[in-house]
């Protein structure tokens, strides 16, 4: 239960309990009163002074069930050694804190450490193209140096197509359930369980004892979000769930990505309308994410990535490689006068090493090296 104590936990489990009481009214009630306990021993007309709480929701607050609720879900939780994070504790989530509708209490298994670790979410359809898995693939794969931990939903498609190159590549990976512990959806990815948990593992904010309910994946969304400094949408079509996420994200401040795909490609046009309504950074190339998150490798790591570029370029290339290594960013012109090449030529050659991540184009027909 990890910092929090069994009295602790039954209390904020049964306020959890109370019909017309979400995140955001817990979080109140018990700012107000101090703690979950003190909740409940407060007097009702004290109660109905705090916005929101009106006297139906007192009443019901009264009623003994909700103990005996919580009881049942607490035993569920030491039998099955289930780790309980409170919204205040130091283990909690540190981004997920500042979400105003996160988790009173998140409910975790495996072996999850977040601290001090980059975190981006990988989501999208659940009819994820070829294209769409090979741009997931190796995405997960060119991020990998930065050592991220790999957040999704673990559906069908995108998500798992995340998650198993989160293992491929030994990298954390969480998948954030719309259901309790006690179960696993959908049943064809129980087989991926014990990897993930060995590196990773599930977090949710349902109970044992909740109903599965197609809605439950909507409230899980804003987890996924708010765990993440970015998320990044793969491929959607003009409504999914992936772009409900986007939102959530974009209302916590978060940095969002998506890739583009061509006008006609059914699966690409929620990530088109991302970018086109500026709801979304244009993702074409993996380094785009550290990029635009400003990650820095450890300078121990930088020499290999530098001979490993050298690999990949032809002699032409790495003149201008070498050239805007000495002087930082400079125009295609002055780019082509100092390497005595055409500007036709060159304009072409910063082309070929764009798409391979070695440089960037930036605003004023500039070009610097990533």
């Amino acid at each position: 239960m990890d910092g929090m104590t069994e009295k602790d936990l039954i209390y904020t489990l049964a306020l959890q309990n109370v019909s017309n009481i979400g995140d955001i009214t817990t979080k109140k009630l018990i700012a107000h009163c101090g703690s979950a306990e003190a909740v409940f021993k407060e007097k009702k007309h004290n109660l109905l002074k705090i916005d929101g709480i009106g006297s139906i929701t007192i009443n019901d607050l009264f009623e003994p069930y909700h103990h005996k609720a919580a009881e049942e879900e607490l035993n569920y939780i030491k039998n099955n050694q289930v780790t309980c994070l409170y919204f205040e504790d130091e283990d909690y989530p540190e981004k997920l804190k500042h979400c105003i509708d996160g988790p009173v209490l998140l409910f975790q298994s495996g072996n999850i450490d977040l601290k001090r670790q980059h975190i981006i979410s990988i989501v999208g359809t659940r009819k994820i193209t070829n294209q769409g898995v090979a741009f997931c693939e190796r995405l997960v794969e060119e991020l990998a140096v930065y050592n991220p931990v790999i957040v999704s939903g673990f559906a069908y498609g995108t998500d798992i197509t995340a998650q198993k190159a989160a293992l491929k590549y030994n990298l954390q990976t969480i998948g954030c359930l719309a259901h309790g512990l006690n179960q696993i959806y959908p049943k064809v990815h129980k087989k991926y369980v014990a990897d993930i948990e060995k590196n990773g593992g599930f977090l949710t904010d349902f109970w044992s004892s909740d109903v599965f309910d197609k809605n439950n994946f909507l409230k899980r969304n804003r987890i996924i979000a708010g765990l993440s400094e970015a998320t990044i949408v793969i491929e959607s079509a003009e409504r999914g769930g992936s772009l409900v996420t986007a939102d959530i994200a974009n209302s916590y401040n978060r940095d969002v990505f998506a890739v583009p795909g061509r006008t006609t490609d059914t699966q690409s046009i929620g990530c088109n309308n991302l970018i086109k309504f500026q709801r979304a950074h244009l993702l074409s190339n993996p380094l785009d994410v550290p990029y635009i998150l400003n990650w820095t490798l450890e300078e121990t790591k930088k020499p290999n990535v530098q001979k490993q570029l050298f690999i990949e370029l032809d002699e032409d290339e790495k003149a201008i490689y070498k050239f805007l290594k000495e002087y930082d960013k400079q125009q295609l012109d002055v780019i082509a006068l100092n390497c005595n090449m055409p500007i036709f030529k060159v304009a072409s050659l910063l082309l070929n090493m764009e798409l391979k991540g070695v440089i960037r184009p930036l605003p004023g027909k500039l070009f610097e090296l990533i």
